[in-house]
C-alpha cells in the first residue's frame, strides 16, 4: 500500500515502530561495543597480572603512554570492567523495554489495519485512542 493511501494515523503508528527498531539496533551496537570492551580490558588484566610487581608498566592517556604501578593500573582496569558491566546491565533491560514495545507496536498496527470485529482492513478512521496519556 502506497503512503498517500495510508490514513495518517497508521503512518504514525508505523514510524513510531520504525523509530523503535532504530533505537533497537543503535542499543545492540553499543552493547556490542561494550561486550568488545570487556573482552579486551580481561586479556590486558591477565597480561598484567602475569607481569613481575617491579616490572614497567605504562597506561594510556590519550595519545600519549605515562608510567604507572601494576597495582595502579590493575585498580584501573578492574574499575573500568565493573563500568562496563553496569553499562551493558542497563542496556540489556534496555533492550528489553524495547523488544516488548515493538511487540505490543506490531499487535496494536495489526489490530487497526484489521478493523473492529469484521477482521477486514477498516482504514478509513482511526481506532479509538487506548493511551489517554496524550
Amino acid at each position: 500500500m502506497a503512503s498517500e493511501q495510508m490514513p495518517p494515523w497508521l503512518q504514525e503508528q508505523l514510524m513510531k515502530m520504525q523509530q523503535s527498531q532504530q533505537n533497537l539496533q543503535s542499543i545492540m551496537t553499543q552493547k556490542q561495543h561494550l561486550e568488545m570492551e570487556k573482552i579486551e580490558t580481561d586479556k590486558a588484566l591477565e597480561e598484567l597480572k602475569k607481569a613481575a610487581d617491579d616490572d614497567a608498566v605504562y597506561k594510556h592517556a590519550g595519545s600519549i603512554l605515562i608510567k604507572s604501578t601494576k597495582l595502579e593500573l590493575i585498580a584501573d582496569l578492574e574499575e573500568r570492567k565493573e563500568m562496563a558491566n553496569t553499562r551493558l546491565t542497563v542496556l540489556e533491560k534496555q533492550e528489553t523495554r524495547v523488544k516488548e514495545s515493538l511487540k505490543e507496536q506490531e499487535v496494536k498496527i495489526t489490530e487497526m489495519m484489521r478493523g473492529p470485529a469484521t477482521g477486514g482492513a477498516q482504514m478509513s478512521r482511526p481506532p479509538p485512542d487506548d493511551n489517554p496519556r496524550k
